[in-house]
């Protein structure tokens, strides 16, 4: 059961206009008010900024679609977040990410990748999500295979990933019609 009331353009006065509008003409294209967009236009300030840092993340990194799919598909999984992980799903299947790896991250498995910047992707991303850190030899495997500039652009992907993901949480964000729910057990 969602926690916030829906609302529609209508609803919105000025600032939160402006973010709607921010959203819709950026990279994103026609969102309309869903998902984690639905509650970051109520506070124009931090929502603004956050969808900014979005579009950079989602449109302006030089990760590979795979790689940052594997990325947010880890982190969705990670925090159960159904919405999140629903949408990228999509997204990854159509950057080329497996069904097998999909769905071993939805079950909390280790997928077996064969592709190695998948691989480290997932590494850091969930020693990160676990361990709030890198260690000393997953950074220096990270820094080898990503480089410094893509190693950046995905610590900064799992961090913004994660924000989403407990926006869609603490708000309860319903999926979207024609969305498959991939934690059917638990609430929201």
């Amino acid at each position: 059961m969602p926690r916030l009331k829906a609302i529609t353009e209508a609803d919105l006065d000025a600032e939160q206009r402006a973010v709607f509008e921010a959203i819709q003409g950026g990279p994103r294209g026609n969102m309309g008010l869903v998902g984690p967009f639905a509650v970051y236009v109520r506070a124009p300030k931090v929502g603004d900024a956050t969808q900014a840092l979005g579009a950079a993340v989602r449109f302006g990194t030089a990760l590979a679609e795979n790689v940052k799919e594997v990325a947010i598909c880890t982190v969705g999984a990670h925090f159960h977040s159904k919405f999140e992980y629903a949408a990228h799903t999509v997204l990854a299947k159509k950057a080329g990410v497996s069904a097998s790896i999909i769905e071993s991250l939805r079950i909390g498995e280790v997928p077996v990748f064969g592709d190695e910047r998948e691989r480290i992707a997932h590494e850091v991303t969930s020693q990160l999500l676990v361990n709030h850190r890198l260690s000393d030899e997953l950074y220096a495997k990270a820094i080898r295979i990503l480089g410094e500039t893509q190693l950046i652009e995905l610590v900064t992907t799992v961090g913004y990933y994660s924000l989403v993901s407990l926006t869609l949480n603490a708000f309860e964000v319903p999926l979207r019609d024609g969305m498959t729910d991939p934690f059917p057990a638990l609430p929201g």
